[in-house]
């Protein structure tokens, strides 16, 4: 008789970066080109279920209550085999995630993704991983889902091994009081993922340029939320998304992400900051949703200014979260 399936369930957050991770020196093992810097967003996360059942005679995945085909059930099929390597177990596992919020747009679901499906994994045998390791292990899944395994504010050391590259909490959530306003501008999947990205980025001249001052922007940027300092924070953190989209433009071929309301939307975040001093500034991942981050005292006036440009935006908010865990048996 065939045993019974294990199974647990497990929530993680999206995380939005504010030194971003763009390149890698490894991509095997997705050792990145530089350290980053991010934080967990609370309202923003996926949640899935890993049931391991020895019945089963391939891997089975539906995301948000529909089946996944190709490429999504193969790249968790390869992310389940190396933990099926790591922890030898042959079992096929059944994997069921829903997130809250729109996939592949460029709000890092899957970072929340690859966190989740790696803690539900693990919990479902039983294995319990440090919180270090468990980062590396979603780290071969989706780069930046190492950063969504800790809470609040995370830095990811880039590393140079599979053990030594990881992400830690360096400032719990309720450290600093801010908000991220995200400005929707679309939700078609974005042609060309953020893997197959950082597989080009060495292709742009003006890759090397941007690593070379990388450390000194994460150090600042570090520096700056630990004394709450939004002026330098907003400052630098707008130079980083714009030298990472530099790269991607001008890569080989170019990544061309920005919508023309995503710069209207940047432009307005500048002008609101400097002429009306309201404590925002914006950052975007790959993808053309604009992230306003905001001092929570602002939040209102910028996400009223930011439905006042376009009445077709779609707004999500969200405050720092708290890191990737297992859910209750009877959720």
């Amino acid at each position: 008789m065939a045993e019974a399936p294990q199974s647990a369930t497990t929530r993680a957050h999206s995380n939005i970066a504010f030194v971003k991770y763009w390149g890698n020196r490894d991509n095997r093992l997705r050792l990145p080109a530089n350290a980053s810097i991010s934080m967990n967003l609370a309202d923003l996360h996926t949640t899935t279920t890993v049931a391991w059942d020895s019945a089963l005679r391939e891997d089975e995945l539906t995301i948000d209550g529909a089946a996944a085909a190709d490429p999504a059930l193969k790249r968790v099929g390869d992310h389940l085999d190396m933990l099926r390597a790591r922890f030898d177990d042959r079992r096929f596992a059944r994997v069921s995630s829903s997130n809250n919020f729109p996939m592949g747009t460029g709000i890092a679901s899957s970072a929340s993704a690859f966190a989740a499906l790696t803690m539900a994994a693990c919990a479902a045998l039983g294995i319990e991983p440090a919180e270090r390791e468990l980062s590396a292990l979603a780290r071969l899944g989706s780069g930046s889902a190492a950063r969504s395994i800790p809470a609040g504010f995370v830095e990811w050391l880039p590393g140079e091994s599979h053990e030594s590259s990881f992400a830690r909490s360096f400032a719990p959530p309720e450290h600093w009081d801010l908000v991220d306003i995200i400005a929707i501008v679309s939700r078609e999947h974005k042609r060309t993922g953020s893997s197959a990205g950082h597989q080009t980025a060495d292709t742009s001249v003006l890759q090397q340029s941007r690593l070379r001052s990388a450390d000194e922007r994460f150090r600042m940027v570090k520096a700056a939320i630990l004394r709450r300092d939004f002026e330098q924070f907003a400052d630098i953190v707008e130079e980083d998304s714009n030298l990472m989209h530099a790269v991607m433009m001008t890569s080989k071929p170019p990544l061309f992400y920005w919508e023309p309301v995503s710069l209207e939307i940047m432009k307005a975040v500048r002008h609101w900051r400097q002429a009306d001093n309201l404590r925002v500034c914006y950052t975007l991942d790959a993808g053309p949703n604009v992230h306003c981050i905001c001092a929570a005292g602002d939040a209102d006036i910028v996400e009223k200014r930011l439905r006042s440009l376009s009445s077709a935006l779609d707004i999500r908010r969200s405050a720092a979260g708290g890191g990737a865990q297992v859910l209750p048996a009877d959720y």
